[in-house]
């Protein structure tokens, strides 16, 4: 995907062709990349929460069971989504088969398309919509049960471990937005 992108800055406009296949390719990586990221982030708030407000029940709560049951949502929820939003966006009627922009999303396969792509924008919408509700959501009550707990509790060492280790995930979070 990136190689492809650099290969083509390096042409004159019409020569930036990229095939259907390769579009749908990178579109799909592109979609699961960023959705595997939230994903990822969400169970990583989840897992700071349970050893920081639970931690003598963490072994008993992130079994090897949870764990798999994590790391298959992670790579599981995001291929549903996204198999959806690309299935909706391949049954659609071309009108031309090559694309001249050397960057592909969703968007670039709507602009191939004949008839009206207004499932796909709804549905695009509500998937964006619901990601970040869920993630932004999941992420402000996870903190704040973190920092009540924090708050609580009166050793000083171990509330500064937590919001060092809290910090860094909500600094890569932040980013990611």
């Amino acid at each position: 995907m990136v190689p492809r992108l650099l290969l083509d800055m390096f042409k004159a406009p019409s020569e930036r062709i990229i095939s259907y296949p390769e579009c749908v390719v990178q579109a799909f990586s592109t979609h699961m990349f960023g959705t595997t990221s939230h994903t990822v982030l969400i169970i990583m708030a989840f897992d700071r929460y349970v050893a920081i407000c639970n931690p003598l029940r963490y072994a008993a709560i992130m079994t090897n069971k949870m764990v798999i049951k994590l790391t298959v949502s992670a790579w599981g929820v995001p291929l549903v989504l996204v198999g959806i939003l690309l299935g909706l966006t391949i049954r659609l009627n071309r009108c031309r088969a090559m694309i001249t922009n050397p960057y592909c999303d969703n968007a670039a396969l709507f602009k191939l398309s004949c008839e009206s792509v207004f499932i796909n924008n709804v549905y695009g919408l509500t998937f964006t919509v619901v990601l970040f509700t869920v993630s932004i959501g999941s992420m402000v009550i996870t903190y704040t049960k973190i920092t009540v707990v924090c708050l609580m509790n009166k050793n000083k060492s171990l509330n500064s471990k937590a919001l060092k280790t809290c910090s860094t995930h909500l600094s890569v979070y932040l980013i990611m937005l």
